[in-house]
C-alpha cells in the first residue's frame, strides 16, 4: 500500500500522508515517499499544494520501529550523508516543501509529533483543527530534533519557546501553538479551509506567486539589507508587462477572474 497519495486537480496538488493505522508515522519508506512526491511535484505544472494526513492525525512522528533498525545501525552513515544537496533524506521530509516553487499549505488534525510537526514546518502555511496536538517529540526517546526543526522553528517562534517545546516533549494544544506562531490560523475543517486557500492562490498570476515564494525566502535567508532590495527589483522587473500581468490587469479591468495560458 502506498504510504502517500497525490492528485492533481486545478492546478492544485493534493499530497496525502495515507498510513492511517499507524497514525502516518514516518519510517524511512514514508520518509522516501514523502520527498518523493515533492520532487515530483517540482516538475508538474500545479499553483498550489494542499499536504494532509488520513484518518486520526496528520502524522504522530517517527514509526516506533524505526528506533530499533536506528540504534542497531550505524548513526554515523546513516544521519551524516548529504543525499538531497544540504540535508539527508530525514531532513528532506520538512526541506523538500520549502525547496517547491508554489504555496505548500499543510491542514492539521489529531496529532502532530516529532516528524509530522516539522514537516508541518516545512509548509508555507499551517491550517490547524482547534483540537490539534503539535509537539517536538523527539526528547521522548532521548534525541533531538533533526529534521530542519532548528533551521525553520527560529523563523516562527521565539527561542525560549523552542527551548521549552525541544526540552519538556509536551504536546501544545493548537491555541497556544497559534498564539506562538506554530500555525497560521485554526479552523473547525482545516481540510476545507486549505482548499480553500489553495483554490485563491491558484487563481493568482502563478509567475507573480512564485516569485513572491522566491522573495520571502531571500528574505528569510538572512540576506544583507542590498540584496534583499535588489532581489525585489529584479523580481519586480521580470513580472511587469509579462502575459500573466497582462491578464490580471485586463481581468480586473473587466470585472472578471483571470485567465492564464494552460487554464481550461
Amino acid at each position: 500500500m502506498s504510504r502517500v497519495t497525490t492528485h492533481i486537480e486545478d492546478h492544485i496538488a493534493y499530497v496525502t500522508l495515507s498510513r492511517p493505522d499507524k497514525m502516518n508515522a514516518v519510517d524511512p519508506e514514508m520518509a522516501q515517499a514523502i520527498v518523493t512526491a515533492g520532487e515530483e511535484l517540482m516538475q508538474s505544472d500545479i499553483r498550489a499544494v494542499v499536504v494532509s494526513g488520513e484518518g486520526k492525525s496528520f502524522c504522530a512522528g517517527l514509526d516506533v520501529m524505526s528506533f530499533a533498525q536506528f540504534a542497531a545501525g550505524d548513526p554515523e552513515a546513516l544521519v551524516m550523508p548529504r543525499t538531497h544537496g544540504n540535508t539527508n533524506l530525514f531532513q528532506e521530509v520538512a526541506m523538500v516543501w520549502q525547496r517547491i516553487p508554489v504555496p505548500v499549505i499543510a491542514a492539521l488534525h489529531g496529532a502532530v509529533y516529532g516528524a509530522g510537526f516539522q514537516l508541518a514546518l516545512g509548509a508555507d502555511i499551517r491550517i490547524a483543527a482547534p483540537d490539534a496536538k503539535l509537539a517536538i517529540m523527539e526528547m521522548k526517546w532521548g534525541l533531538i530534533p533533526d529534521m530542519g526543526g532548528m533551521l525553520l522553528l527560529p523563523r516562527l517562534t521565539r527561542s525560549d519557546v523552542i527551548r521549552r517545546m525541544t526540552y519538556s516533549a509536551e504536546p501544545v494544544q493548537a491555541p497556544q501553538a497559534l498564539e506562538w506562531g506554530l500555525v497560521t490560523e485554526l479552523a473547525d475543517d482545516p481540510q476545507a479551509v486549505a482548499v480553500a486557500l489553495a483554490t485563491e492562490i491558484a487563481g493568482k498570476s502563478p509567475s507573480a506567486i512564485r516569485a513572491a515564494k522566491r522573495l520571502i525566502g531571500v528574505a528569510e535567508s538572512g540576506a544583507d539589507e542590498d540584496a534583499v532590495l535588489l532581489a525585489e527589483s529584479r523580481e519586480q522587473t521580470d513580472l511587469i508587462g509579462k502575459p500573466h500581468q497582462v491578464a490580471v490587469i485586463s481581468a480586473n479591468m473587466s470585472g472578471r477572474k483571470p485567465v492564464f495560458s494552460g487554464d481550461t
